[in-house]
Protein backbone atom coordinates (compact mmCIF):
# COMPACT_ATOMS: atom_id res chain seq x y z
CA UNK A 1 0.00 0.00 0.00
CA UNK A 2 1.40 3.37 -1.02
CA UNK A 3 2.20 6.05 1.33
CA UNK A 4 0.49 9.50 0.01
CA UNK A 5 4.12 11.95 -0.65
CA UNK A 6 2.58 15.37 -1.12
CA UNK A 7 5.02 17.97 -2.85
CA UNK A 8 7.80 19.43 -1.39
CA UNK A 9 7.31 16.96 1.42
CA UNK A 10 10.42 15.23 0.68
CA UNK A 11 12.63 18.39 0.90
CA UNK A 12 11.10 19.30 4.66
CA UNK A 13 12.52 16.05 5.82
CA UNK A 14 15.92 16.34 4.01
CA UNK A 15 16.16 19.66 6.10
CA UNK A 16 14.45 18.65 8.83
CA UNK A 17 16.88 15.47 9.43
CA UNK A 18 19.95 17.72 8.27
CA UNK A 19 19.32 19.83 10.88
CA UNK A 20 18.67 17.52 13.35
CA UNK A 21 21.08 14.76 12.49
CA UNK A 22 23.58 16.53 9.60
CA UNK A 23 23.07 13.25 7.98
CA UNK A 24 22.13 15.04 4.14
CA UNK A 25 20.39 13.43 0.82
CA UNK A 26 20.54 15.24 -2.70
CA UNK A 27 17.60 15.27 -4.38
CA UNK A 28 18.59 12.21 -6.52
CA UNK A 29 18.61 10.28 -3.13
CA UNK A 30 15.00 11.61 -1.82
CA UNK A 31 13.35 8.20 -2.37
CA UNK A 32 16.27 6.19 0.10
CA UNK A 33 14.99 9.24 2.76
CA UNK A 34 11.37 7.90 2.43
CA UNK A 35 12.46 4.21 2.30
CA UNK A 36 14.34 4.63 5.56
CA UNK A 37 11.21 6.32 6.92
CA UNK A 38 8.63 4.07 5.65
CA UNK A 39 8.55 1.88 9.18
CA UNK A 40 8.69 4.50 10.90
CA UNK A 41 5.52 6.22 9.08
CA UNK A 42 4.04 2.96 9.07
CA UNK A 43 4.81 2.30 12.96
CA UNK A 44 2.86 5.59 13.51
CA UNK A 45 -0.43 5.18 11.80
CA UNK A 46 0.40 8.23 9.56
CA UNK A 47 -1.90 9.08 6.75
CA UNK A 48 0.95 10.27 4.62
CA UNK A 49 4.73 11.54 5.01
CA UNK A 50 3.41 14.77 5.68
CA UNK A 51 1.67 13.85 8.72
CA UNK A 52 5.20 12.25 9.77
CA UNK A 53 6.72 15.79 9.10
CA UNK A 54 4.53 17.07 11.62
CA UNK A 55 5.69 14.20 14.67
CA UNK A 56 9.27 15.22 14.16
CA UNK A 57 8.83 19.17 13.83
CA UNK A 58 6.30 19.34 16.78
CA UNK A 59 5.12 16.96 18.68
CA UNK A 60 5.79 17.40 22.42
CA UNK A 61 7.52 14.38 23.31
CA UNK A 62 9.33 14.08 19.48
CA UNK A 63 12.41 12.97 21.14
CA UNK A 64 11.46 9.20 21.30
CA UNK A 65 10.98 9.36 17.59
CA UNK A 66 14.13 11.24 16.72
CA UNK A 67 15.80 7.71 18.28
CA UNK A 68 14.07 5.46 16.33
CA UNK A 69 14.80 7.59 12.89
CA UNK A 70 18.75 7.50 14.32
CA UNK A 71 18.51 3.84 14.11
CA UNK A 72 16.78 3.52 10.69
CA UNK A 73 19.40 5.95 8.97
CA UNK A 74 22.13 3.79 11.04
CA UNK A 75 24.63 2.46 9.01
CA UNK A 76 25.93 -0.93 10.90
CA UNK A 77 28.23 -2.24 8.70
CA UNK A 78 31.87 -1.82 9.70
CA UNK A 79 34.29 -4.32 10.75
CA UNK A 80 37.18 -5.18 13.50
CA UNK A 81 41.04 -3.53 12.32
CA UNK A 82 39.88 -1.43 9.99
CA UNK A 83 42.42 1.32 8.45
CA UNK A 84 45.00 -0.40 10.71
CA UNK A 85 47.75 1.75 9.92
CA UNK A 86 45.84 4.34 12.16
CA UNK A 87 45.36 2.25 15.17
CA UNK A 88 49.41 1.47 14.45
CA UNK A 89 50.18 5.14 15.17
CA UNK A 90 47.79 5.15 18.21
CA UNK A 91 49.77 2.94 19.76
CA UNK A 92 53.23 3.22 18.41
CA UNK A 93 53.56 7.01 18.56
CA UNK A 94 50.63 9.14 19.82
CA UNK A 95 49.91 6.85 23.18
CA UNK A 96 53.30 6.71 24.47
CA UNK A 97 54.00 10.46 23.60
CA UNK A 98 51.24 11.44 25.56
CA UNK A 99 52.53 9.59 28.68
CA UNK A 100 55.67 10.33 28.36
CA UNK A 101 54.89 14.21 28.81
CA UNK A 102 51.82 13.63 30.99
CA UNK A 103 51.00 11.39 34.04
CA UNK A 104 47.10 12.64 33.86
CA UNK A 105 45.17 9.61 32.52
CA UNK A 106 44.65 9.50 28.43
CA UNK A 107 40.55 10.04 27.14
CA UNK A 108 40.22 8.51 23.88
CA UNK A 109 36.48 9.19 22.07
CA UNK A 110 34.63 6.90 19.40
CA UNK A 111 32.85 9.51 18.11
CA UNK A 112 30.30 7.51 16.11
CA UNK A 113 31.11 3.59 16.86
CA UNK A 114 28.13 1.86 15.34
CA UNK A 115 27.90 -1.76 16.60
CA UNK A 116 31.40 -1.24 18.61
CA UNK A 117 34.29 -2.66 16.34
CA UNK A 118 36.36 0.63 16.47
CA UNK A 119 36.24 0.92 19.80
CA UNK A 120 37.15 -2.47 20.54
CA UNK A 121 39.82 -2.80 17.82
CA UNK A 122 41.58 0.16 19.71
CA UNK A 123 41.27 -1.71 23.21
CA UNK A 124 42.83 -4.64 21.46
CA UNK A 125 45.63 -2.75 19.65
CA UNK A 126 46.90 -0.95 23.25
CA UNK A 127 46.56 -4.09 24.78
CA UNK A 128 48.96 -5.56 21.77
CA UNK A 129 50.79 -2.76 22.54
CA UNK A 130 51.68 -3.15 26.63
CA UNK A 131 49.73 -0.69 26.82
CA UNK A 132 46.77 -2.24 29.14
CA UNK A 133 48.38 -1.11 32.13
CA UNK A 134 48.00 2.43 31.49
CA UNK A 135 45.37 4.72 33.02
CA UNK A 136 43.15 4.92 29.83
CA UNK A 137 39.30 5.95 29.34
CA UNK A 138 37.71 4.57 26.05
CA UNK A 139 34.35 6.72 25.12
CA UNK A 140 32.10 4.98 22.61
CA UNK A 141 29.41 6.83 21.40
CA UNK A 142 26.91 6.25 18.14
CA UNK A 143 23.02 7.99 17.28
CA UNK A 144 21.63 5.33 17.74
CA UNK A 145 20.25 3.05 20.20
CA UNK A 146 20.09 0.24 18.26
CA UNK A 147 23.74 0.05 17.34
CA UNK A 148 25.02 0.66 20.82
CA UNK A 149 22.78 -2.60 21.88
CA UNK A 150 24.50 -4.68 19.20
CA UNK A 151 27.55 -3.32 20.32
CA UNK A 152 27.48 -4.04 24.61
CA UNK A 153 26.79 -7.46 23.59
CA UNK A 154 30.30 -7.78 22.06
CA UNK A 155 28.82 -10.32 19.98
CA UNK A 156 29.78 -10.78 16.53
CA UNK A 157 29.38 -12.67 12.96
CA UNK A 158 32.24 -13.75 10.05
CA UNK A 159 31.81 -10.12 8.22
CA UNK A 160 33.33 -7.78 11.25
CA UNK A 161 36.37 -10.18 10.85
CA UNK A 162 37.53 -9.98 7.05
CA UNK A 163 40.61 -7.83 8.88
CA UNK A 164 41.60 -8.60 12.06
CA UNK A 165 44.52 -11.17 12.23
CA UNK A 166 43.80 -14.76 13.13
CA UNK A 167 46.11 -14.40 16.04
CA UNK A 168 44.18 -11.82 17.85
CA UNK A 169 40.60 -13.32 16.89
CA UNK A 170 42.24 -16.92 18.50
CA UNK A 171 43.11 -14.43 21.72
CA UNK A 172 40.48 -12.03 22.46
CA UNK A 173 37.29 -14.07 21.11
CA UNK A 174 35.80 -17.16 22.18
CA UNK A 175 32.89 -19.10 20.03
CA UNK A 176 29.09 -18.97 21.20
CA UNK A 177 26.18 -20.38 20.04
CA UNK A 178 25.52 -16.80 19.13
CA UNK A 179 28.36 -15.73 17.71
CA UNK A 180 32.27 -14.65 18.37
CA UNK A 181 31.96 -13.13 21.90
CA UNK A 182 35.17 -10.87 22.44
CA UNK A 183 36.38 -11.20 25.78
CA UNK A 184 36.02 -8.07 27.48
CA UNK A 185 37.89 -8.81 30.64
CA UNK A 186 41.45 -9.01 29.05
CA UNK A 187 40.75 -5.38 27.82
CA UNK A 188 39.92 -1.58 28.87
CA UNK A 189 36.33 -1.02 29.80
CA UNK A 190 34.73 0.86 27.07
CA UNK A 191 31.81 3.42 28.22
CA UNK A 192 29.06 3.26 25.78
CA UNK A 193 26.77 6.03 25.31
CA UNK A 194 24.45 7.62 22.36
CA UNK A 195 25.19 10.82 21.46
CA UNK A 196 24.24 12.42 18.99
CA UNK A 197 27.10 14.49 16.57
CA UNK A 198 24.74 17.23 15.35
CA UNK A 199 23.31 17.87 19.26
CA UNK A 200 26.23 20.21 20.65
CA UNK A 201 25.04 19.47 24.12
CA UNK A 202 25.29 15.63 23.78
CA UNK A 203 28.99 15.68 22.33
CA UNK A 204 30.83 18.34 24.37
CA UNK A 205 31.28 16.44 27.28
CA UNK A 206 33.52 13.95 25.16
CA UNK A 207 35.13 16.74 22.64
CA UNK A 208 37.58 17.56 25.14
CA UNK A 209 39.36 14.32 24.67
CA UNK A 210 42.91 13.89 23.34
CA UNK A 211 42.27 11.65 20.64
CA UNK A 212 38.80 11.66 18.48
CA UNK A 213 38.25 8.90 15.86
CA UNK A 214 35.59 9.93 13.77
CA UNK A 215 35.86 8.10 11.00
CA UNK A 216 33.88 7.27 7.83
CA UNK A 217 30.21 9.19 9.22
CA UNK A 218 30.99 12.33 7.57
CA UNK A 219 30.60 10.79 3.84
CA UNK A 220 27.03 10.98 5.12
CA UNK A 221 27.27 14.66 6.09
CA UNK A 222 26.61 17.73 4.63
CA UNK A 223 30.26 20.34 3.83
CA UNK A 224 28.17 22.50 6.33
CA UNK A 225 27.80 19.83 8.85
CA UNK A 226 31.07 18.93 8.84
CA UNK A 227 32.49 22.10 9.79
CA UNK A 228 30.04 22.73 11.97
CA UNK A 229 31.35 19.42 13.97
CA UNK A 230 34.98 19.81 13.43
CA UNK A 231 35.00 23.12 14.94
CA UNK A 232 33.25 21.68 17.99
CA UNK A 233 35.79 19.40 18.34
CA UNK A 234 38.41 22.31 17.65
CA UNK A 235 36.72 24.34 20.61
CA UNK A 236 37.01 21.63 23.25
CA UNK A 237 40.13 19.30 22.43
CA UNK A 238 43.53 20.58 23.76
CA UNK A 239 46.35 21.62 21.58
CA UNK A 240 48.27 19.51 19.39
CA UNK A 241 45.07 16.71 19.78
CA UNK A 242 44.48 13.95 17.54
CA UNK A 243 41.67 13.99 15.22
CA UNK A 244 40.79 10.37 13.25
CA UNK A 245 38.84 10.51 10.00
CA UNK A 246 38.14 8.12 7.47
CA UNK A 247 41.00 7.30 4.54
CA UNK A 248 38.14 8.51 2.14
CA UNK A 249 37.26 11.89 3.77
CA UNK A 250 39.23 15.29 3.62
CA UNK A 251 38.99 18.07 6.17
CA UNK A 252 40.96 20.15 3.96
CA UNK A 253 38.57 22.50 2.87
CA UNK A 254 36.74 22.66 5.78
CA UNK A 255 38.84 23.53 8.51
CA UNK A 256 41.56 25.82 9.75
CA UNK A 257 41.73 24.76 12.81
CA UNK A 258 43.46 21.41 12.30
CA UNK A 259 46.82 20.67 9.90
CA UNK A 260 47.60 17.06 8.63
CA UNK A 261 50.54 15.15 9.81
CA UNK A 262 51.81 11.58 8.27
CA UNK A 263 52.60 9.55 11.08
CA UNK A 264 53.60 6.04 9.74
CA UNK A 265 51.22 5.23 7.10
CA UNK A 266 48.36 6.90 8.57
CA UNK A 267 47.64 10.61 8.14
CA UNK A 268 46.12 12.27 10.78
CA UNK A 269 44.60 16.17 11.89
CA UNK A 270 46.51 17.95 14.55
CA UNK A 271 45.09 20.47 16.20
CA UNK A 272 46.60 24.08 15.52
CA UNK A 273 48.12 25.28 18.48
CA UNK A 274 46.81 29.12 17.95
CA UNK A 275 47.93 31.42 21.06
Amino acid sequence: MSIPIPTGVPELLRDLIHQNAGIYFDNSRLDTLLDKLRDRVEARKCPSYLDYYYILKYEEKGDEEWLRVMDAFSVQETFFWREAAQLQALVEVIVPAWFKSSQNPLHIWSAACSTGEEPYSISIALHEAGLGYRPIHIHATDASESALAKARTAVYRERSFRSLPPLLRTRYFESTPQGNKLRTELLHPIDFQRANLANTAEITPFASSPIIFCRNVFIYFSPEAVSRTVALFAQHMPAKGNLFVGASESLIRLTQKFEIQEIGDAFVYIKKDIA
